[in-house]
């Protein structure tokens, strides 16, 4: 299946943009983002009163993903991989673009509240997200048969 906006021409920095027009629009009325090579890249804002914490992991370009060939298996130009690693990267920024708006678009409708779309990345006063605490956790409950099904099942 092929990623969603995987040959997209849009800078990170335009789709940054895009995502900041778009949480003004929506009423955000704080805004930042950042970025380190370890972690990636981080956007934050508040809107109805929460402060909500995106983090978009960034891939490794070091990664054969983008130092060899896709079919062949060979060894990538350095400026090739640079290419084709930049390309990803702004995969990245578009995927996170379309899914704050399409959040935001959803409890614009009354679909959903906003705390319930927004809820996994809600910033705890520890720095983590609500997702990253109990994330795990979650899991663990899956794992072990705790969630129950959705239809019920057959007598």
């Amino acid at each position: 299946m092929a990623r969603y906006a995987s040959n997209t021409s849009v800078s990170s920095a335009k789709s940054r943009d895009e995502i900041e027009s778009t949480l003004r629009r929506y009423g955000a009325d704080q805004f930042q983002y950042g970025w380190d090579e370890e972690r990636g890249a981080v956007v934050a804002f508040r809107a109805h009163g929460r402060a909500v914490k995106f983090l978009l992991p960034m891939p490794n370009p070091n990664d054969d993903e983008f130092t060899k060939t896709p079919s062949k298996g060979y060894k990538r130009h350095p400026d090739d991989a640079a290419k084709v690693y930049e390309q990803a990267i702004r995969q990245r920024w578009r995927a996170l673009a379309l899914c704050i708006k399409a959040k935001l678009e959803a409890v614009e409708a009354g679909i959903v509240s906003f705390d319930d779309e927004f809820l996994a990345h809600f910033l705890l006063p520890n720095g983590q997200t609500v997702g990253q605490r109990w994330g795990a956790e979650y899991q663990k409950m899956v794992e072990g048969g705790h969630v129950p099904s959705l239809l019920p099942a057959p007598d």
